[in-house]
């Protein structure tokens, strides 16, 4: 599955359920579903910068080129974020990963108007570390 078909399912998800009561919820939902890092992975390194809650992400390049994208942060919202941007990213191949436009997939999530100004910072500082691992990571 491409990014564009993961936005399309995303959107539709979206879509289902109406009102962003109703779609926080959802995201905080996808959220929970994030595996937990571990205390060693909590670490520094893979702290994201410019997120007002603690984020972690880790980045595991694959055999095959693609990366593994891993997350988790203590807010809430900020998890199901997390879990949004793992089915847009992980398992991606870089050139797939620079080349799509997460400022226009997230206007047509309704994102980046329902959230508050310090949240689309934290999403697009996480996406910005995606996207620079996917420029620096090399193949496994």
């Amino acid at each position: 599955m491409a990014i564009a078909d993961a936005l399309d399912d995303l959107d539709a998800e979206f879509e289902l359920l109406g009102d962003w009561e109703q779609r926080y919820r959802h995201v905080i939902d996808l959220g929970r579903t994030l595996a937990p890092l571990t205390a060693a992975e909590r670490s520094d390194a893979n702290k994201v910068r410019g997120c007002a809650s603690q984020v972690w992400l880790v980045t595991e390049p694959q055999g095959d080129g693609t990366l593994k994208f891993r997350g988790d942060s203590d807010a809430h919202i900020v998890r199901g974020l997390i879990a949004i941007l793992l089915r847009l990213y992980s398992g991606r191949a870089p050139d797939e990963i620079l080349g799509f436009d997460a400022k226009a997939g997230f206007e047509r999530l309704g994102l980046t108007g329902a959230l508050s100004s310090q949240r689309s910072n934290g999403l697009f500082a996480m996406t910005e570390r995606i996207r620079r691992d996917a420029t620096t990571e090399p193949a496994a």
